[in-house]
């Protein structure tokens, strides 16, 4: 089968399209036939070698990419009850130590961690939802706030944020998003996906919620990020969770500051499909490549600006 692998860290150019055995799947897990795998920015971490530097992944002589997959099963391991061949299915590989990812023509997948695809949605829109869905539901986890409260999202418009605004709102809180000027349309997708306020990204953030909501928000959830000037918009004692690696602020003010470290779980993916097929979540694509011009979608990442994810098709 072709994969997609780096043996040397680098640019797009480092990125290979190979010929590797079809992967076998073991005790608890199902193989997937491959139909689409998002491009993630973790992709391009692991392609430059910043897992490594970071001490998240040991050095290896190769390395897969992709961690959101959407596709078929094509074959179970042993173990493996409620799936069956022909399921259309979605799924998270969380792991950074791997020689095969999601940039493959087949994958493996624990099938705890592996969800049926949300229904009337193509594999290509379905491949956008394990990663972006997953860290923005866990994080409101980690938020742990009550129906009411009022909640800051920082990049409300980008991959994460617009799905933590849309299920924020479904967990009944008021959503200030920080996206736009106010007047452009990011700021009208962000009223789209349901926030009560908001506030450009190119002002005083705090300034700008505290005028609306002069004690501050209850919560935080940034995915831009934007950092100490969100943490100023935090009332008292309240929760900021960060979802960019090393980008969370220091906490004062009786706060509590966490970062989110998404992690794959079968359950609340398969909530997060549910809702994506009532239509409650949107799914979003901003291209599409074939598997061998994964570089160009790497090159295209890099260029920002993205109002949705890039996906692979094999």
């Amino acid at each position: 089968m072709r994969a997609v692998v780096v043996h040397g860290f680098g640019g797009p150019e480092v990125l290979e399209t190979v010929e590797v055995p079809v992967p076998e799947p073991g005790p608890g897990q199902l193989r997937v036939r491959v139909e689409a795998a998002t491009v993630n920015p973790v992709d391009a971490l692991v392609r430059t070698g910043g897992t490594v530097a970071a001490g998240m992944a040991l050095p290896r002589a190769v390395y897969g990419l992709g961690w959101d997959v959407a596709g078929t099963v094509d074959a179970l391991g042993p173990g493996v009850a409620g799936f069956a061949a022909g399921d259309r299915v979605i799924g998270l590989i969380d792991r950074l130590d791997l020689p095969l990812g999601g940039y493959a023509e087949y994958a493996v997948l624990e099938a705890a961690e592996t969800a049926a695809a949300p229904p009337g949605v193509s594999a290509v829109e379905a491949a956008t939802l394990p990663l972006n869905g997953l860290t923005a539901w866990q994080g409101l986890d980690l938020l742990d706030l009550p129906a009411g409260s009022t909640l800051l999202v920082g990049g409300a418009v980008g991959g994460v944020g617009g799905f933590a605004v849309q299920l924020a709102v479904e967990r009944g809180l008021r959503v200030v998003a920080v996206a736009g000027r106010g007047d452009d349309a990011d700021a009208a997708l962000a009223r789209r996906f349901g926030a009560a306020f908001v506030v450009p990204r190119d002002t005083d953030v705090a300034a700008a919620v505290r005028a609306v909501l002069p004690g501050g928000v209850d919560g935080v959830l940034d995915t831009a990020p934007l950092g100490v000037t969100a943490l100023e918009a935090l009332r008292g004692g309240g929760a900021f969770v960060s979802c960019v690696p090393g980008a969370a602020p220091v906490a004062r003010r009786r706060t509590r500051v966490e970062n989110v470290w998404v992690g794959a779980d079968g359950a609340a993916l398969g909530r997060l499909a549910a809702l994506a097929g009532r239509g409650r979540l949107t799914l979003r694509v901003a291209g599409t490549f074939p598997l061998e011009r994964a570089a160009d979608a790497h090159t295209r990442l890099a260029a920002g600006g993205l109002r949705g994810r890039l996906v692979l098709v094999p």
